[in-house]
């Protein structure tokens, strides 16, 4: 595993890569003591990619991905949050549901914040019920900077700011 460091808003970032692709983002930064690696085409792609993103650009994260681990469940709730458009935000209970499971939102924010690569698979769009910032694995002061960048851009977008 091959890691790189990227400076955002939230605090830096560390962001893995496996012979397959990216395989985990972590908050804080690349581990202590492991050298980083030189960005090679997909890494490199990874990092441009969330560079632009921290910037206020509407991103369609395109580097592969290497999801590594997970249950069946998990995986099948990072795919649906891989899914939720730009900007836009789903309750656990709305992705409980997507993924044949109704009665799990509690399970869904579990599979959350088991989530290997944050912000790449917006774990930090799906909120409360009620609409409530709530279960981070980042800090929740690092979710609504993130939905308050998005939001930022989309208002921008729609009617013509930027």
């Amino acid at each position: 595993m091959r890691w790189v460091q990227v400076q955002a808003p939230i605090d830096a970032l560390g962001v893995a890569f496996d012979d397959s692709g990216i395989c985990r983002v972590q908050f804080g930064g690349a581990p202590p003591n492991v050298p980083l690696a030189e960005p090679d085409e997909v890494l490199g792609r990874a990092v441009d990619e969330l560079t632009r993103y921290f910037a206020g650009e509407d991103v369609a994260f395109s580097a592969p991905l290497s999801v590594r681990g997970g249950s069946e469940f998990e995986r099948a709730v990072w795919r649906e949050l891989a899914a939720i458009p730009y900007a836009e935000m789903r309750t656990y209970g709305q992705i409980a549901a997507a993924v044949g499971e109704p009665d799990a939102a509690r399970a869904v924010g579990t599979a959350c914040n088991h989530n290997p690569i944050p912000v790449i698979i917006p774990c930090h769009r799906v909120v409360g019920a009620d609409g409530k910032l709530v279960g981070f694995g980042g800090g929740l002061w690092r979710k609504k900077i993130l939905l308050e960048l998005e939001a930022r851009v989309r208002i921008e977008r729609e009617f013509g700011l930027a």
